[in-house]
């Protein structure tokens, strides 16, 4: 194994530091996707449009989320079987990941075509908007496919060690993304299909350019027929580390999505203020989202060797990476949420209605660094089963409920629902904080849990 890809040497400062900037910056191009979308839809299109892209994005955002976090799977048996220098179980591994994923992605495909309509009246999508929405699903559900073969690539190269790949793909990807919406939606008038096809056709090149570079390189696994294969061992470990990874990221998403539902009922103006809030979410909340996807790799590598006193290290040395810049945006939303707003439209009724909500609901992104970093932790030591039960209680139990509450008590008061978010949020950051301070302290936990052979 190329000792380049060795996550388990060098100082666990410079290994954290080194392996989560491409990842930052990877999570950053792939999030201009959406914004890109909404921000030229906002230039040159209607509010009516931007509030159709807002919530259409949070329907394929669900999507995003369901394959990312069953991919990020393949990235922790990977690094496993990496740092126990197995290399016959790291190409199982990833032979039965790539193939797992083409399988979903077509079935995810059809699911969302199907049922873009539904989806989008259980959000309450308002009427102006609902047939573009419904337009801009649509379109992007034919790309899924896309979705899953890039990031299934990408979590397999980090769960390997290398994370500057997938940041070459991406960023390819980015700016053909941006072109084709600007060239799309201005000059072909488009408007929400415009969009929606540079986002599948930039995602489709990408994967592409990926396949074709790794078999270029020396890398472990050829993308060919024939290597295309399902080992049902590693397709049961898969699923068992992958599905509770993928169920926390969609309860997330849920509980998302069901903010958005309520506030598409109180008008244009609140749905576009709330959906661009989505945006600059993913935005605020990459560094830790990053981060504790990096941390997964490099404590699942570090546990296959045996290191526990260095991944321990490893997530101190994320959430202190990852605080500067969650910071950074927390104190431009308090400062100015005018000018975060105006980036994506002009609009003098969209701007008044979205201040108070980005400056409550901006207190998530400091404490969701805590959250994502401790869930990275226990993902990375395949301890999934509890990252899934804590997000469904925090969604479900905790984030929903109180976003109930308070339209129904406040309907007209944004900055009190914003509330809801950070609150929960900083619930889970200590209960989740207690469990791993005790699995650290009971590493015989974590022993029965995966063995090591």
């Amino acid at each position: 194994m190329n000792t380049k890809n060795d996550l388990t040497k060098d100082s666990i400062i410079r290994t954290v530091i080194t392996f989560s900037i491409p990842f930052l910056l990877s999570n950053l191009i792939q999030a201009l996707y959406g914004a890109a979308d909404l921000m030229v839809i906002g230039w040159y299109c209607s509010p009516e449009s931007v509030a159709a892209v807002s919530t259409g994005t949070q329907v394929t955002q669900i999507i995003t989320s369901i394959v990312s976090g069953l991919t990020l799977g393949g990235t922790v048996l990977t690094g496993k079987y990496v740092g126990m220098k197995r290399n016959k179980d790291v190409k199982e591994t990833i032979s039965t990941n790539l193939t797992v994923f083409f399988i979903v992605g077509i079935i995810l495909s059809f699911l969302l075509y199907a049922f873009a309509v539904p989806v989008l009246k259980i959000l309450q999508t308002p009427q102006d908007s609902f047939m573009l929405a419904v337009e801009y699903v649509r379109v992007c559900a034919v790309g899924v496919v896309f979705i899953c073969g890039y990031n299934a690539i990408s979590a397999i190269l980090r769960g390997y060690g290398d994370s500057k790949s997938p940041l070459m793909f991406v960023a390819a990807a980015g700016v053909l993304n941006l072109i084709g919406d600007i060239v799309l939606v201005k000059y072909f008038n488009l408007d929400v299909k415009g969009t929606a096809l540079a986002t599948i056709a930039s995602q489709g090149i990408s994967m592409f350019l990926a396949m074709i570079y790794l078999n270029k390189k020396d890398f472990i696994f050829k993308f060919k027929l024939s290597n295309f294969r399902i080992n049902l061992a590693k397709f049961k470990e898969l699923a068992a580390v992958g599905i509770p990874i993928s169920l926390q990221e969609c309860m997330i998403r849920v509980s998302f999505l069901y903010l958005t539902s309520v506030t598409n009922s109180l008008g244009v103006n609140a749905s576009a203020a709330v959906g661009i809030a989505s945006k600059y979410d993913v935005f605020a909340m990459l560094p830790a989202t990053s981060a504790a996807n990096a941390l997964a790799a490099i404590v699942a590598q570090n546990y296959g060797a045996g290191e526990y006193k260095r991944m321990n290290k490893a997530l101190i040395t994320a959430i202190l990476f990852a605080f500067p810049f969650s910071m950074a945006f927390f104190l431009w939303a308090q400062i100015s949420p005018q000018s975060m707003i105006a980036i994506f439209t002009q609009d003098k009724g969209i701007i008044e209605t979205g201040i108070p909500f980005f400056k409550t609901c901006s207190f998530d992104y400091l404490a969701v660094l805590f959250v994502f970093c401790l869930n990275g932790y226990l993902n990375g030591r395949s301890l999934t089963v509890f990252t899934m039960i804590s997000s469904c209680l925090g969604a479900l139990t905790l984030r929903m409920p109180l976003i109930y509450i308070l339209c129904k008590k406040v309907p007209d008061n944004l900055g009190i629902i914003g509330t809801a978010a950070p609150l929960v949020s900083g619930i889970m950051a200590v209960y989740t904080a207690v469990f791993v301070i005790y699995i650290i302290k009971n590493n015989s936990l974590i022993n029965k849990k995966i063995p090591l052979n």
